[in-house]
């Protein structure tokens, strides 16, 4: 049966974006609506937004990053040219929203980067939490008000603590990066290790295909080393720099220097708030501001160690960070001279270890919770270390997959995990994961059914092949069943 909203056919993937915001704007109801859409730029949120609201024939307005009467001026124009002229000089907001919600009554109202209007006027959350209140005129007009905005810091305190928003919103949509398979159709690329080598870069962010390079596409893995030159390397496009400006458009980060300390130290392997604040040179109490501003920021994720307690492991959640981070930012002064191709050859190794090795690992825990389509429901994926007491050492585990927990009874180990990109498998991995499942096994974890599994991206020798055939608990998963 067609849908009496279809998505747009320029809109690529989002289809459950898509859904959430339909089912928002088409909802019969008799209070007023409140929705809250974030996402990192470059995501096409507005893409998205200004679809739904044509669909709806409801009222866009995108703010600027303009002072307060600019910004009412500018909603004043907007509002004139949906009523057919005229104009509106607005006093205040609360000026401005009486008449936003009267003109729009029960439609759809979509206001784009809501953060510069609320940087510009602190008090607009709260004269929006009382226009929408038991006797605001939002909910005389039955309003359906959405804000979006990029600067996740603050949409994500909209609705947080005692923020005036709190409790208000029935929609909460993050628009996200693409997952890796769907990033590699939207490049259109076949070949699996291309397509992991491109999305160890770019990730799933769409406009760094369309605006940002034009839409070049590596055509091959043989020409991959030319589009890095051509694209993410050459100072006449915009992606160049890109990686420092996503760290600049968010309001709480200012001096930018030890933020990039951080996330360099982050790129460089140092996934510990010890093992970073060693690398940039402080002590660990000195580097809690920024690694709070940065998790607010999404820019990185803190993940507990599973079997470690008390640990928890930093990653960088944007891939072309990691790529500015560990190969753009050493190599600064030749690209600056134009010397992209000695920057890009003097990297190959950095690339290879510190950008490519751990984005493979972080596709391989996305596969196990997105797409291995195992017999038992994953409750998590994650990295993490297991002691070894005996040799006095630990062994890292790449991709470690539990069950759902189950209270009061020993967490359960699906599968333990290493991968190698650019290295040939053998049973020296596979024998490094069985000792960590039976250290695993002596500390109480359930790993009666635990499968071990191999991910090369540069395969397997013959005596690990032999191996999993003997051994119905050793998997091994190449590039071709990840991209399966």
């Amino acid at each position: 049966m067609p849908q009496p909203f279809p998505k747009p056919d320029h809109i690529f993937d989002r289809d459950r974006e898509w859904e959430g915001l339909v089912r928002f704007a088409a909802a019969n109801s008799t209070e007023p609506r409140l929705g809250i859409v974030s996402g990192r730029r470059r995501q096409g949120k507005t893409f998205l937004l200004d679809a739904v609201a044509s669909a709806f024939d409801g009222f866009y307005f995108a703010a600027t990053d303009s002072t307060e009467t600019e910004s009412l001026a500018d909603l004043g124009r907007a509002l004139a040219a949906r009523t057919g002229g005229g104009r509106y000089a607005f006093a205040d907001w609360d000026e401005a929203l009486r008449l936003l919600f009267e003109v729009t009554g029960d439609g759809l109202v979509v206001i784009d980067e809501f953060p510069y209007l609320s940087k510009a006027s602190p008090s607009l959350p709260s004269r929006i939490q009382q226009a929408l209140g038991p006797r605001g005129y939002g909910r005389v007009a039955r309003s359906k008000l959405l804000l979006c905005g990029s600067a996740m810091s603050v949409m994500g305190s909209l609705l947080a603590g005692n923020a005036p928003l709190r409790g208000r919103a029935s929609l909460e949509l993050i628009v996200r990066p693409f997952g890796y398979r769907d990033a590699a159709r939207f490049w259109s690329i076949g070949d699996p290790r291309l397509a992991v080598l491109v999305h160890s870069i770019v990730g799933g962010t769409p406009a760094y295909r369309r605006e940002f390079v034009a839409s070049d596409a590596p055509a091959s893995l043989d020409d991959f080393n030319d589009w890095v030159l051509r694209t993410v390397l050459n100072p006449q496009l915009p992606l160049f720099r890109e990686a420092r400006y996503l760290l600049a458009e968010e309001a709480d980060i200012r001096d930018t220097a030890i933020y990039h300390a951080v996330l360099g130290a982050i790129a460089a392997g140092n996934a510990t708030r010890g093992g970073i604040a060693s690398c940039i040179g402080r002590k660990s109490p000195d580097i809690g501001h920024p690694l709070s501003v940065l998790e607010d920021s999404q820019l990185i994720a803190r993940e507990p160690d599973p079997f470690r307690a008390g640990r928890s492991l930093y990653r960088i959640t944007e891939p072309l960070i990691v790529f500015y981070e560990a190969v753009m930012r050493r190599q600064w002064t030749r690209l600056e001279r134009g010397d992209t191709t000695g920057a890009w050859q003097n990297s190959q190794a950095t690339f290879l270890a510190q950008v490519v090795g751990p984005h493979f690992e972080a596709i391989c825990r996305d596969w196990e919770m997105l797409h291995a389509h195992t017999d038992e429901p994953v409750g998590e994926t994650a990295a993490g270390a297991v002691a070894d007491p005996i040799r006095r050492g630990q062994i890292e585990v790449d991709v470690a997959v539990f069950a759902p927990e189950s209270p009061g009874r020993p967490r359960r180990v699906l599968s333990l995990g290493e991968a190698k990109w650019d290295k040939t498998m053998a049973v020296r991995h596979l024998d490094r994961l069985r000792r960590a499942r039976d250290l695993l096994a002596v500390k109480g974890y359930d790993m009666t059914s635990t499968r071990l599994t191999c991910y090369g991206g540069a395969g397997f020798d013959d005596a690990l092949r032999a191996a999993a055939k003997r051994d119905p608990a050793v998997r091994l998963v190449d590039l071709d069943t990840l991209y399966g």
